[in-house]
């Protein structure tokens, strides 16, 4: 039996688990999926395990996509870009970092019908999924792309790699049409992101990549106002089916049936 895991802290909201051994049982892998809750200093006893053949891939969840990097013998394109790894697989007897966070976040993009042309794009948070976000975003075409951080370093961090991005202070509010929270707050329910939104109209998107839980107070805000929202459902399954392709050369189906499974 194949053996993956997810790992990251927090863990416990991770659904990853889930999805894969439901789709392991719908394609008739032999396989199991778990997930383990790690700290820094334990990265490289993990990948010792996908070289000893105790694992057979592994995906990476905040806040470790760039720390297992070191440990990996080579990157893909998109990783090496974004210095982002979501998920590791062996190839040709080489541990590759892979980011499947790029093609996720863009297609549960294209999902919801947003107009992207010359459109403006307010990102809340710096590390994580942010530099696939960004990746991703160039790629769509988008006019502009703004960054503000809890803690400014991290953002000029970002803005090393991604020279054509602009920055603002905590609390500042550019003009967008696209706002994404992609911090980690909102993954407790009364976790709230403390800004105050001013003069927004009804034609903007409010995009969370929390998908678990599935409305947070992000969201509610952006409804609020008579935004359209959307959470990070569709970005969560697009990109562990990417994965699943890369492991199991398999493409899975998207139908209601996994939808009401998963209950996102």
């Amino acid at each position: 039996m194949k053996k993956y895991i997810v790992i990251g802290n927090p863990i416990e909201h991770s659904l990853s688990p889930k999805l894969h051994n439901y789709l392991f049982k719908k394609n008739n892998i032999d396989a199991n999926y778990g997930k383990r809750k790690i700290n820094k200093n334990e990265i490289q006893e993990i990948i010792t395990e996908i070289k000893g053949n105790k694992l057979d891939g592994i995906n990476v969840t905040v806040p470790f996509k760039t720390d297992v990097i070191p440990f990996l013998d080579m990157l893909s394109e998109e990783s090496q870009i974004t210095q982002s790894v979501n998920t590791i697989y062996i190839h040709d007897k080489k541990l590759v970092g892979h980011n499947t966070d790029i093609k996720g976040f863009e297609l549960s993009l294209k999902d919801t019908e947003f107009d992207l042309n010359n459109k403006s794009i307010f990102i809340l948070g710096a590390g994580g999924v942010v530099p696939s976000i960004i990746y991703a975003l160039k790629k769509l075409g988008v006019s502009k792309i703004t960054v503000s951080n809890r803690t400014s370093q991290k953002a000029e961090n970002l803005k090393e790699n991604f020279p054509n991005i602009d920055l603002v202070d905590w609390g500042d509010q550019p003009e967008f049409d696209i706002i994404i929270n992609a911090t980690s707050l909102g993954l407790n329910k009364e976790d709230k992101i403390g800004l105050i939104f001013k003069n927004i109209n009804k034609e903007k998107l409010f995009y969370d990549v929390i998908y678990n839980p599935k409305e947070t107070n992000f969201l509610r805000t952006g409804k609020s106002l008579g935004c359209q929202v959307s959470n990070g459902k569709m970005m969560f399954i697009y990109q562990a089916f990417e994965a699943f392709k890369l492991w199991h050369k398999v493409k899975p189906k998207i139908d209601d049936e996994l939808k009401n499974f998963l209950d996102l």
